[in-house]
This record gives C-alpha cells, structure tokens and sequence, in this order.
C-alpha cells in the first residue's frame, strides 16, 4: 500500500503558481524586508538561493497572502515554556493539516510500503538556519551517533521506532533520500512525527559532531564538560543537543523563528529564519512576522496583561474562567478574544487507581460496579452550568462527536445522573455498613472516604471537586480534595500510592483512525489510573505491573491489532473496539468537557481562523494553522487604533 504522501502534489502546486523553473535558481521568490540589507552587505545569499529547489508552497487562510514585518509579542510564565515554540511553531517532517491529514513539510516526499518501509525524499537546496545543508547525513548522525550511542542514549532506540520487538533498519540512499524499513508493520511511526512534542530523528550533525567524542578530542571536551560542572562529554553533547528545549542560541534549526538569547532573562527574541522551506502562493518566503518575542511574566497575570493590551497573542495560560475579563479590555486596547472549543476528553476526569498499594482500595477500584456508582452520583448539569456556564459537553472522558470515529453512546453511557442506581451498586458491592453520619464503610471498618490528589494548576478541578463532594455524600460517599505538587502527585502515583486522582482527560479527543490509540491503552505510566502498568510497558517488564484484569489486557490485543496492519479499514475498527471498551469499563470518570479555549489576538494580526478546534493532540495547540502564515494587516492595524 502506497499512502498519499508523494512528492507530486507539491511539483505541480510549483508549476501552476509559476514558481518553479527549469534551471535552479532562476525562480524569483520575494525577498522579506527585514533580510534585504543583510543580503545587500553579502552577510546572507539571495533570497532564491537560500531556500529549497522544491519549498513547501503554503495554502493561507482564505488564500490570501500576507505582508511581510513586524513582531508578535506573547507572554510565558517561566523562561523554560519556550520551548512550546517547538510545538506551535509546528514545522515536522510529515504533519498534520487542518483536515488532520498527513502531509510532507519539511519533507519533499515520503513513499510509505505497507506500513513497513518509509522511504522520505528531502528538498533539494534544503538548509538549516545557519545555511548549511539539512541532509540525510543528518539523520544518520541521529540513528548511529545518537539513539544508539549508550552514552548519549542509555534507553536506546525510541519505542515508536520499535516494531515486532525489533528497531528499525536503517538506511542512506543517497543525500537526499533515507529509508527505515521494519519485518512488521510501523502504523505509528508517521503519526509520532507529526505530534505536537517533535521527537527529532534528525539532528545539525555539522554543529554536534563538534561535542561528540566521535568527532572531536575526547579529553578536550571531558575538559569541557567539567568546566561546566557536567559529568561527561556526553553531558555536554545532551545540552546542546537542546531542540526541544530552545535554550541554545548556537543550536541551527528548520523552524520559522530561532532564539537570540539564553536564560537568565526576562525577554527572550526569536528571529526569523531566513533559510525557511516554505513560501506563500506569491513566492514570500515564510514566515510574514519578522520576530516572536516571549516576555516572562506571572501566569496569574497573564489575563490582566492581555486586557491591558501588553500582547498580541496568547492563548497558552488563558482558561474560560479569563474569558468575561478579556471581553472587557477588548474595545478598549484593540483586540479580539477568539473562542474555540477545547478537544480535550474531559475537562475533569477522575482516575481510580487500579494498581494501588492499599489492598482494600485497589480491590474496590477494580469493581466496575463502583466506578460505575462513581460515575452516577456526579450531577454533570450542575458542573456544567458552574464551571463552563452550561456550554459544556456532558458525560464520559470520551472523544468528541467532530472525530470520524465518533459513535453513539461514548459520551452518556453510565454518564447521566442517578443517585439511586448508584446507591444500588454500591449496595451490591456490599458498601452496606455507614456510620452515624451516613458515610459507608469499607470492609475493615473504615470510612469511605476518597482522597482525590490533584496538581492543584487548575482552579476548574478543584472547584469541580468541590461539587462533587456534595454530589457523593447523597449516596454514603466522602470525598476528601488534595491539592499538591505537580511532581510529587506522579511520583505519588507512579508508586502506587495514590486511591484517586483528579485531571483532565484524554490529551486527544479528535483521532481519526490513523493516529495510534496508545492513550487509550496500559501502555504509559502517565496514565493515573493504571500507572504501573504503563511502566511495566514501558520498562518492557523490568518494572510495574503486568496487566491483570481481562478487559484492560484485550485493549492491549486491540492495540496490537492495530500496531500490526497497514489497513485502514481494520484500524478504525480497533479504535471502534477500544472506545467501546473504555465506555463498558468506566476506567476513567469523565465529567464535562467542551471548555472553551481564549485566544488573544491583537487587531490587524490576520491568519487564524476565526473559530478551530484547540488541543494539544493533534492540533499541536494553534499549530496546524500555521503561525508562520500569521501577517500584520497594515490597513486593519491602522484603523483599529485610530
């Protein structure tokens, strides 16, 4: 099976638009004005010579194209959340468009057999931001100098590039072209590299291979890493080596924007790129914006700075309960606060721990039947009207009906309000003990008394546990909320020794069928309901637990079944069986879900849509829509602040 990623499409997009030429070089592409006097000075080449023979034509909004100039300045509540850069800047070798289908990016092509051999074609004339070529020797350096360096890479080979238990095998065809071929089929393999967290299987081999003991004198860069209080050489590799963290300046990159300056700082400046891969329509190299520039500034400021017109966009760190504050500013400062809908599971998810230490509660939170109850006793209309003014979506932890792989019945199954079947289960169970106060008791002679542990960061949760509280006393249950630190609640976890905890739901709430279900299996420790389960996945058996309940070992079967066919058609009948699994199950409790996620856009700055769905998965928060198309209007700026 070959799937549509070929390098055609982009040829022809070439031709039609008139960009592309017989000879190299002879294509006239538009120059950004911010590059001209560096190219006028020969500190850069021209603009026709800096970009690849074949770049990626963009397809803005509406298809209009942009006007080159000027910052976007935003905000982040500590120096390391620039790093989300990396994910909404949203550049990767294959992503997702705004239909959630996969497409080359960075790639020219990709040839995909089966699910078992990838076969990725580069750009021609394809280079890093400090003008060297981007090549297969770069992914090379990745896999052997890397991944599977013990030094550099103790885990070794990443688990998505894993499949039948074996790696990949691993080859250079030429400079431009690399292939990974598995025995068995490697359905997630494309999908990874399009999340929102990029894993990176290549890396600028020309700037690492001078920290790499390989490469470089060993005992010069022992001497080093030692200067900079680091144990190795390796150390020093893994700290620039810093793709995902954006904490080093001298790091080339393939996004829009690269960093200018380190931490400690309050300002942090990212300029363009000026060997960028993508253009517009009308041959404008990308991005429009000339610099991003990420002030540090107190989260629980951030609405108030955005209502006194201190940015021009943000959306990460602004919730619905900023919402009324928002609207408020916006005349005033000259603003919009656009309003999309989260495609998250649930905004509040609660998690019974099912590999708990304590033996009485992790037999009780393996009975279905008090999940179940659980789920019952929780008046999702009220939580709705209180937390998400009555516009939420209510019921199960579940995906939302814009996935193609929505079905009735995942979002209200043992989803609605019915204390008095709840009280039966519970009665069922043999929770038929109370004490004077009314509150069951459990098989020793305790209270049923739940703590639910929380990070705390998300004021919806606790408020929403708050509630539930009332909500779980009517049938003999208390609830007891503990807020604590976000580490410490997992390490919590990770150990077993949690009853409960209290998140949100499931990161990606809008899968199609070709997107791995791995969240929704025991297949990672971050999952709080069954932490040690992940591990034991995760550590191939070294630690956790291996899963030991029927139902939750056949989402492990389904996932394989997927993981082992490169048929769509059998894919999605997985993700069928899955989902169904989950709703039969309870194994999280989902409340509401549907919050509505602000977006601050200054007025002028043109190039999102005015309502999208907004996740993490897949849409890589705003990254699918492309940040590097966003463009001051002149015009519309003018007249806003006229």
């Amino acid at each position: 099976m070959m799937a549509p990623l070929t390098r055609l499409p982009a040829l022809m997009a070439l031709c039609v638009l008139g960009l592309l030429a017989s000879p190299a070089g002879a294509v006239d592409f538009t120059e950004a004005p911010s590059l001209a006097e560096k190219v006028a000075r020969k500190e850069l080449p021209p603009v026709n010579e800096r970009l690849p023979l074949a770049p990626l034509v963009s397809e803005p909004l509406g298809g209009q194209a942009g006007q080159f100039g000027g910052d976007i300045i935003t905000l982040v509540p500590r120096a390391r959340d620039i790093r989300y850069i990396t994910t909404y800047a949203y550049t990767r070798l294959v992503g997702y468009d705004r239909q959630l289908e996969l497409k080359p990016d960075l790639l020219e092509a990709v040839d995909n057999v089966d699910d078992r051999v990838f076969t990725f074609t580069l750009r021609e004339g394809h280079r890093w931001s400090d003008g060297q070529p981007f090549t297969a020797e770069d992914f090379r350096y990745y896999w052997e100098d890397l991944v599977n360096n013990k030094d550099l890479s103790p885990a070794g080979v990443p688990e998505f590039m894993m499949a039948g238990g074996k790696p990949a095998k691993f080859e250079v065809l030429d400079a431009r072209h690399v292939r990974y071929t598995w025995d068995n089929p490697n359905p997630r393999f494309l999908p990874q590299l399009a999340a929102a967290v990029d894993p990176g299987i290549y890396r600028p081999a020309h700037y690492l291979k001078l920290f790499h003991a390989k490469y470089a004198d060993k005992a010069k860069l022992e001497e080093a890493a030692k200067a900079q209080k680091l144990k190795s050489w390796a150390a020093l590799h893994n700290r620039v080596d810093d793709m995902k963290e954006q904490t080093n300046p001298d790091l080339p990159v393939l996004l829009p924007w690269r960093v200018t300056n380190r931490a400690p700082a309050t300002r942090f400046v990212f300029e363009r790129n000026p060997y960028y891969h993508r253009v517009d329509p009308k041959g404008q190299q990308l991005p429009y914006v000339d610099r991003v520039i990420m002030d540090v500034s107190a989260s629980g400021l951030f609405a108030a700075k955005a209502n006194a017109g201190e940015v021009d966009l943000l959306f990460r760190g602004l919730s619905m309960a900023d919402i009324p504050v928002l609207k408020q500013g916006e005349k005033i400062q000259g603003y919009t606060t656009l309003l999309w809908p989260y495609a998250r599971g649930s905004e509040l998810a609660l998690f019974p721990n099912l590999n708990a230490t304590d033996p009485v509660w992790r037999t009780l939170n393996r009975d279905v039947r008090y999940r179940r109850a659980l789920s019952l006793s929780i008046d999702r209309k009220t939580l709705n009207n209180a937390l998400l003014f009555g516009l939420g979506i209510e019921g199960n932890n579940t995906i939302m009906a814009e996935s193609p792989l929505s079905q009735p019945g995942l979002r209200t199954t043992n989803a609605t309000y019915d204390p008095g079947e709840a009280s039966r289960l519970l009665d069922s169970i043999g929770l038929t003990q109370r004490n004077s106060a009314g509150i069951r008791l459990l098989p020793d002679g305790r209270e049923l008394e739940i703590i639910v542990e929380t990070d705390g960061e998300s004021s919806l949760v606790v408020d929403g546990l708050t509630l539930i509280t009332e909500f779980w006393r009517e049938v003999g249950v208390k609830l007891f909320v503990k807020p604590q630190d976000r580490t410490v609640m997992r390490n919590r976890v990770f150990a077993g020794l949690t009853t409960m905890v209290a998140g949100q739901g499931f990161d990606n709430a809008i899968p199609t069928a070709i997107m791995p279900p791995t969240e929704f299996a025991p297949m990672r420790q971050d999952n709080y309901a069954w932490s040690k389960w992940g591990q034991y996945i995760e550590t191939k058996g070294k630690n956790g637990e291996a899963v030991d309940i029927p139902a939750a070992k056949r989402l492990l079967e389904i996932y394989n079944v997927w993981m082992n066919t490169g048929d769509r058609t059998v894919q999605a009948e997985a993700w069928t069986e899955i989902l169904q699994n989950h709703v039969d199950n309870q194994w999280t409790i989902g409340t509401v879900a549907g919050a509505l996620q602000p977006i601050v856009v200054r007025n002028g700055l043109q190039g999102l849509p005015k309502k999208a769905l907004y996740s993490f998965e897949p849409t890589a928060m705003i990254g699918i829509y492309r940040i590097d198309e966003m463009f001051w209007n002149k015009a519309v700026q003018k007249e806003a602040r006229r």
